[in-house]
């Protein structure tokens, strides 16, 4: 194939037509159920948590256990919790949903060149079906870009697997961007300008989503992404090793995930003096149940009940310096294409 060549934006203005419009860049995130209601949280939990590359544990066991434990159980009060956090208005709704949206839209800015779309790897809308449009509209070459900076096998692998089943249309992914220097910089400079606003006197906590320890001890590179990106930040922040802590948040069932969980690391902070901490989850593109619900309400919460004052920093959302980053990752992904 001949090299692909892919406009960035050099004014206010985004171009009318593309200069490529056979070529598409499709950000993907997780999902989300359409609704804050129990039957529609239901049906979202069920399509993620049946995926083997989530839950590896026998069909046999797992299916049982989900449909007529976890399912029954959960819903209503997920249910509540996202209905905690949905968003007003026409372009609102769940709160990944918006965010993912925008944030395309701002990229489709930087990038006028292509056509850029977003989809969800569980619920809607779905890949295929994002897929299947651009395809009859004429685009013959898809650029995933999964909103993960960081690989595992639970997430952008899960990704990888829904676009190998995309037939008919050439499709390439992006493996990771947890050192981008793009990224790493939007990172900085939102936590830069919640310590403008804030004061910078909270110690700093990098809190990603966790996983199972034992997706690590057979090779995921998960932990490793984690901390490097973890380490770059820091370094562009100036901070010393003591100044931040790195833990792990959405611990799920019983086995061992990966330590120190975000709750915890909150008691020892806390033991230790420190009443004012600094939240940041790098590890999510845009504001979720993940960081809305659980870190800025039910954590923040728990550290106040021991004398301690949780700010939360927001994700990086549709921010400019946000749609910049991954315009920049993904015009490197589709100018190395030959």
């Amino acid at each position: 194939m001949n090299s692909l060549p892919i406009t960035r934006r050099t004014d206010d203005s985004a171009a009318a037509t593309p200069d490529r419009p056979d070529i598409a860049v499709l950000l993907v995130n997780l999902g989300t159920p359409d609704a804050p209601t129990a039957p529609a949280v239901r049906r979202y939990l069920a399509e993620f948590l049946h995926d083997y590359r989530v839950v590896d544990l026998s069909r046999w066991l797992w299916c049982p256990l989900l449909h007529f434990v976890i399912l029954p159980i959960r819903s209503s009060k997920v249910a509540r919790k996202y209905a905690s956090i949905w968003l007003p208005g026409d372009d609102g709704g769940s709160p990944l949903a918006a965010y993912t949206r925008r944030l395309a839209r701002a990229v489709q800015r930087e990038l006028p060149g292509v056509r850029v779309e977003s989809a969800m790897r569980y619920g809607n809308p779905s890949m295929a079906s994002v897929v299947e449009r651009l395809r009859g509209e004429g685009v013959t070459r898809v650029q995933v870009l999964p909103l993960y900076p960081q690989y595992s096998t639970s997430t952008t692998a899960s990704v990888e697997d829904a676009a190998a089943k995309l037939g008919g249309i050439d499709v390439a992914l992006v493996r990771d961007y947890h050192l981008d220097p793009g990224w790493v910089e939007a990172v900085a400079g939102s936590i830069r300008a919640h310590r403008a606003a804030n004061g910078d006197d909270g110690h700093l906590l990098f809190s990603f989503h966790g996983l199972p320890q034992r997706f690590v001890d057979r090779g995921d590179p998960y932990a490793t992404e984690c901390v490097a990106g973890a380490r770059a930040i820091a370094a562009a922040l100036g901070l010393a090793d003591d100044a931040w802590t790195l833990s792990y948040q959405s611990r799920f069932g019983r086995e061992k995930w990966l330590e120190p969980s975000t709750s915890d690391t909150l008691k020892v902070l806390a033991a230790r003096g420190i009443t004012t901490v600094d939240v940041v989850a790098p590890g999510f593109a845009v504001d979720c149940i993940e960081t809305l619900e659980e870190i800025s309400m039910e954590l923040a919460e728990e550290f106040h009940a021991v004398g301690g004052t949780l700010r939360y920093i927001p994700c990086l959302n549709d921010s400019p310096a946000h749609a910049r980053a991954i315009a920049d990752v993904a015009a490197r992904a589709l100018g190395a294409a030959r």
